[in-house]
């Protein structure tokens, strides 16, 4: 029966989220139960494409990444595929009848990742909308469940929100992502010379970002507003950090949050969420 390779499917795309990011996991779980499937499928096919190009270094990525992309297409048309975690995102796809040009967009940005390795505005813009804003899309067509006139109506929200997201990585990552793989993903960042000003204006557009995805926050349905919440909590909190540290200090180490300090950030956004004070 398909329904138990379907079910095999769901728990792969879960086990490879839990594994790459306990931060995801521990929001995902605040979700109301009906999304917690379909976002693991988002995140498993999301988490693979990224891997084939940030750590495959010893296989023809380009290659991988192509046949990804076909296989990715013909679960889609076919409604199976028997590499679970796209028989997992295929699911989604068409269940939520998320537009394939969502998926056009996000595959894109992993093929600049294979040749680019610094950007200008523009690349760095298309690159941001293609790597976290149409995800963000993606997720939240599985939060209105079908209601279109409410997604057009937190579009630019969802956007924002993964555009922080993903800001908020690229500045984790500046020294991996830099020493490991000769990238530079802020526009003309020459990190040589990375002054405090310059950290502070990408703080700035940062903070602009994250403010509207909150708004976006407290208007999404109950049953997803509180996992997305977490994620944001936990994001804030890695930005603050971040803000506190001197530019030379980024640059020598990937900035984390401890587990344990994860567990009370998102007791107290029980407690927000709890008495309505998002």
């Amino acid at each position: 029966m398909k329904e138990l390779f379907d079910r095999v499917s769901k728990s792969s795309s879960k086990l490879v989220t839990n594994t790459y990011s306990t931060s995801f996991s521990l929001g995902i779980r605040f979700l109301n139960k009906q999304f917690r499937e379909p976002i693991y499928g988002i995140y498993g096919f999301v988490r693979f494409a990224d891997e084939i190009v940030d750590t495959f270094h010893d296989f023809d990525k380009k290659q991988l990444l192509t046949e990804f992309k076909r296989d990715t297409y013909h679960a889609i048309e076919r409604g199976i595929s028997l590499n679970p975690v796209l028989n997992s995102f295929q699911k989604v796809v068409n269940d939520y009848h998320i537009d394939l040009s969502l998926v056009d967009t996000f595959l894109k940005s992993m093929e600049m990742d294979l040749e680019k390795k610094s950007y200008d505005l523009e690349g760095y813009k298309e690159y941001i909308l293609g790597s976290a804003e149409v995800v963000g899309l993606m997720c939240l067509k599985v939060f209105v469940e079908g209601d279109s006139r409410r997604y057009d109506e937190l579009k630019g929200y969802a956007m924002a929100l993964g555009s922080a997201f993903q800001k908020i990585n690229f500045l984790r990552d500046l020294h991996a992502d830099y020493l490991g793989m000769g990238r530079v993903y802020f526009p003309h960042l020459d990190l040589d010379k990375l002054s405090a000003e310059t950290k502070h204006e990408i703080e700035c557009d940062i903070e602009a970002d994250f403010n509207k995805g909150l708004e976006g926050i407290r208007l999404l349905p109950k049953k997803s507003r509180f996992g997305v919440y977490v994620a944001y909590i936990y994001y804030r909190q890695l930005f603050h950090k971040i803000q506190s540290l001197q530019p030379e200090k980024i640059l020598e180490e990937r900035i984390s949050i401890p587990n344990t300090r994860k567990m009370v950030l998102f007791a107290g956004s029980y407690v927000r969420h709890s008495l309505n004070l998002l």
